[in-house]
């Protein structure tokens, strides 16, 4: 059995006496308190125990009335009650006044409020700096409660540290500290396990995982995986000719670690030869390149980053033109569409003009007419024209469908008639572009449906589809409706092709409207084609019958046989007959 442990205290009044006993908490049903009468002659047994009101007497303890004994009814919680009271009144003498104390035992652990939680630092933050973390608490008192907290795993290079402080309120506070130097770069994310331990013996502990972020700044300039770069490339290379490609990485993340490429033209090329694209470092020619008027190009490169002040670093390239047998002939080739890309409409006549080949041998001017220039593929839809053998013209020959065939790969030729003959040659991937020559075709000319006539308005009747050969607006599809008397019954979405109630339909004013549907494309101008939508409008039993006249006068002879007929009505508004059928009530 648990020992009680009992103190006493005798306070003398003119008509009461104060006992206070005390009690472990958890101490088992049945463990001796104490006794009321114990060292108070003056107030014997039996006793009449008046507890105080709302202090659970009477359900966790039990008092025998007849020796002033107190036992416990169960075990007892100090942190849900840490006192009883209570008026024991004796037979004769003074009332005992008592109060019954429940002593801490270290039986709960600390609690964190959450079991995880997320904290952010950048990475330059300064060491020393703190962050607030919820702090555990524990319901027990004095050294049972929350003592220290300790980083149990997680904290790799001791880049943390914990520090703590009491308040008033008796809560152990927890703050994390930054112990050293926060690298992203090296470690971006921190998984402590955190413990808090309170004083018992051995502790009883609780624990929080705190995710730590570390966030990103632009610390890290761009690094170029090489610090020199050099290529060749020949004089005769056309603009936009890829010459190298340089590389850098960043170790930063998110715009800190996105790179843009440059050329310094404050220090290298400021005629603009080369360019760079921003995004990849590919360099491409950017003028026509002269072995004879300069050998060799170098280039400062720049790579830079995107962060708010951004960090750049910078490579050499060197890039040698490379001579080429000058006695081969070039091609270039200048397309004649809007935009000089290699495009032609399908709707082009026979003769347009699709692109102007020039051709020519730097070293020397009057082996122009020496030069054969041929052009191959088409399937004969282009052919050549040249009045000089010095500018030639593709032109069309063969009318054009994109429909059928949407693009063509043409192949220039040029051969001189040296010894031995040089030739140069270039591929034309030729679009065909779209003009609207082709209508919308619906799916089927003539659609059937039916609708009962109580539908609300916005009942779906039908969907209509219809679809487009051409491509780009021109395939664009868009549904109306042709006014017909009762095209207002319906709607259609204009995208969608569904055909929905606009107001409610009626058998009687026409029990089978036609409805025209149009799908019209959004070419210029554009093309349309019409589809018939055939409505069945299914009766209801919404018109009540109609007597030709309201009043009947029939005389009937007083031997008429049973069965004869006496009165024929007449009933007006039509029904179909499984609804119009009535009974005359006579």
């Amino acid at each position: 059995m648990l020992r009680a442990t009992l103190f006493l205290l005798v306070a003398s009044t003119a008509a009461e006496h104060v006992r206070e006993f005390s009690v472990r908490e958890n101490a088992r049903a049945g463990t001796l308190v104490g006794h009321l009468g114990d060292e108070l002659p003056d107030a014997a047994p039996p006793y009449t125990i008046v507890p105080v009101p709302g202090s659970a007497v009477n359900d966790d303890l039990k008092i025998d009335p007849h020796t002033g004994e107190i036992r416990t009814r169960v075990p007892l919680d100090r942190e849900n009650r840490d006192h009883y009271a209570l008026v024991a009144i004796p037979a004769s003498g003074d009332n005992v006044r008592v109060v019954v104390r429940v002593s801490d035992e270290n039986d709960n652990a600390p609690t964190f409020p959450s079991p995880v939680m997320n904290v952010e630092f950048s990475e330059n933050t300064p060491r020393d700096v703190k962050r607030k973390l919820n702090p555990a608490k524990d319901r027990d008192l004095g050294v049972f409660n929350t003592q220290r907290y300790n980083i149990v795993s997680g904290n790799t290079d001791n880049a943390f540290r914990l520090s703590s402080h009491r308040e008033r309120d008796g809560v152990l506070y927890l703050d994390l500290q930054i112990n050293g130097f926060l690298d992203r770069e090296t470690t971006d994310h921190y998984e402590l396990v955190i413990e808090a331990l309170d004083g018992g013996t051995p502790p009883l502990r609780g624990t929080m995982t705190v995710n730590i972020t570390i966030l990103d700044v632009n610390d890290n300039p761009p690094v170029f995986a090489e610090s020199a770069y050099s290529a060749m490339i020949p004089e005769n290379a056309t603009v936009g000719t890829a010459v190298l490609k340089v590389f850098a990485i960043d170790s930063d993340a998110g715009d800190n670690g996105l790179i843009e490429y440059s050329i310094n033209r404050r220090q290298s090329d400021k005629e603009n030869m080369f360019k760079i694209d921003p995004n990849t470092g590919e360099i491409t020619v950017n003028k026509a390149l002269d072995f004879e008027t300069k050998e060799l190009h170098e280039l400062v490169v720049v790579a830079r980053d995107k962060g708010a002040q951004p960090l750049e670093t910078t490579a050499f390239v060197s890039i040698r033109v490379t001579d080429v047998n000058d006695n081969q002939p070039t091609i270039d080739v200048i397309f004649l569409s809007d935009d000089a890309t290699p495009k032609i409409s399908e709707s082009a006549q026979l003769d347009e003009f699709v692109a102007r080949i020039s051709v020519h041998d730097p070293d020397s001017k009057t082996e122009y007419a020496n030069v054969n220039v041929t052009l191959s593929g088409g399937d004969g839809h282009f052919d050549l024209r040249t009045h000089d053998n010095i500018i030639y013209l593709v032109v069309v020959a063969l009318p054009l469908d994109r429909e059928s065939q949407s693009s063509y790969t043409l192949n220039v030729v040029a051969t001189d008639k040296g010894s031995p003959p040089l030739h140069a040659s270039r591929i034309i991937s030729l679009r065909v572009t779209d003009v609207n020559d082709n209508p919308p075709t619906f799916l089927e000319s003539e659609y059937k449906t039916s609708v009962p006539e109580a539908a609300p308005p916005g009942t779906p009747v039908l969907q209509v589809s219809a679809s487009d050969a051409d491509e780009g607006e021109n395939s664009e599809i868009r549904y109306t409706l042709l006014p017909t008397p009762q095209s207002d019954w319906f709607s259609i979405d204009e995208r969608s092709g569904l055909v929905t109630t606009r107001a409610r339909v009626d058998c009687e004013t026409n029990p089978m409207p036609r409805l025209t549907v149009v799908a019209s494309d959004r070419g210029t101008p554009p093309l349309s084609s019409t589809a018939t939508l055939l409505v069945t409008v299914l009766d209801v039993n919404d018109n009540e019958p109609i007597f030709d006249q309201s009043f009947y006068n029939v005389t009937v002879s007083e031997n008429e046989a049973v069965g004869s007929c006496i009165l024929k009505a007449v009933k007006l508004r039509y029904e179909p007959p499984s609804l119009s059928e009535r009974t005359i009530s006579h």
